[in-house]
């Protein structure tokens, strides 16, 4: 079988958890004997694939040119959905006039703007900008959900969202779990560097420093806490004064990491007591799946998918609830690790089980 992946233009410049997830998800199913090839081009020649599987229906702009062309080509389209609006956090949390135009516009329209945003501030703007800004955002979205042949979301309950969102009715799905390299992060194996010993017992967020994953919340929830707190990201695109309204409302216990090579990150996960992802909506992020099969407790936001994975082996919070996240954070520092989460993680969210699940959906085709 050969499959051609195809996403976002900024997948490798901007890269976030849905590159994690096509590189993994392609470097297992080759292991299963799939041909796997990734382009970013919007009307690429897909003649010699069986199958074109796409990612990302919240970047309609160049999905819908990606599965028009593969319909040109007569091909079956699959479509790893990625669907997590942050409607609620445009609306509660996004500060600013912002904040107020959000209040009066629809999560669409609000998408609309954004999207007309990166075109100016960032450049991104192609052949499939100038469609999504004649079209607008949920009319594209329609219009490549009418040409999928099965989607393959993060979660059932994603599903029921991306449904109820667009009033399906029929559709062909397998729920395709996101995963952790079990190899790389493999407890036991993983030496410490003496100069990283300094973080040991820390509370530890990896992400992006940005508004939609309420940094300054965790910071402002949790700075009279006798605890290390490391941050490891660098600022979103756009959110530099964010970034920096974090730095400056840190108390002397808290570090600012930056961007970590990858390959150190078990480290870090190893070395954390607590690891904090007290977002406006994840999937379940991927973060919170390292730190767990490194011995860590998650405290974890409860909007999204979180639940579907971890179930009651997490401490939840929410997100604009600065007691909550504190509550949590405390309790997942006090108690030992729980080694439910291990043995969830290791039976069911492994990047042999996503290929599994992803291939599962592509015979459904036949």
């Amino acid at each position: 079988m050969n499959v051609l992946f195809q996403s976002r233009k900024t997948l490798y410049s901007v890269p976030g958890g849905d590159t994690t997830q096509i590189m993994k998800t392609k470097e297992y199913l080759e292991k299963l004997g799939i041909k796997v090839d990734v382009s970013l081009e919007l009307a690429p020649d897909v003649s010699e694939y069986d199958i074109v599987h796409v990612f990302n229906l919240m970047r309609p702009q160049e999905l819908y040119l990606q599965v028009k062309n593969a319909k040109k080509y007569g091909k079956k389209v699959a479509l790893s959905t990625i669907y997590g609006p942050y409607e609620e956090y445009e609306k509660k949390a996004r500060g600013g006039i912002l904040q107020v135009m959000n209040n009066l516009l629809s999560i669409t329209q609000i998408e609309y703007l954004k999207v007309i945003a990166r075109a100016v501030l960032n450049l991104e703007f192609n052949k499939g900008t100038a469609i999504y800004l004649l079209n607008g955002h949920k009319r594209l979205q329609k219009k490549i959900i009418k040409m999928v042949d099965v989607f393959l979301p993060n979660s059932d309950s994603e599903m029921v969202r991306v449904a109820k969102d667009f009033n399906l009715r029929k559709y062909n799905y397998v729920a395709v779990a996101n995963a952790v390299d079990i190899n790389k992060f493999d407890y036991n194996k993983i030496q410490l560097s003496p100069e990283l010993e300094q973080y040991r017992d820390c509370v530890l967020c990896v992400s992006r420093i940005e508004g939609r994953k309420n940094q300054l919340n965790i910071i402002r929830a949790c700075k009279d806490l006798p605890y290390k707190f490391v941050f490891i990201g660098k600022a979103g695109a756009n959110f530099k004064r964010y970034y920096e309204k974090c730095q400056e409302e840190a108390n002397s216990n808290t570090f600012f990491l930056g961007q970590i090579e990858h390959e150190k990150l078990p480290q870090f996960y190893k070395l954390a007591k607590v690891h904090i992802l007290a977002s406006w909506m994840e999937t379940p992020g991927l973060s919170s799946l390292e730190a767990g099969i490194m011995h860590t407790n998650i405290v974890v936001t409860k909007k999204g998918d979180t639940e579907d994975y971890f179930k009651d082996s997490a401490f939840y919070c929410e997100p604009d609830d600065l007691t909550s996240i504190r509550t949590a954070v405390e309790q997942a520092y006090k108690v030992p690790f729980d080694e439910k989460l291990l043995e969830r993680i290791q039976e069911n969210y492994k990047w042999e089980d996503t290929a599994r699940q992803t291939l599962q959906g592509y015979n459904s085709l036949s």
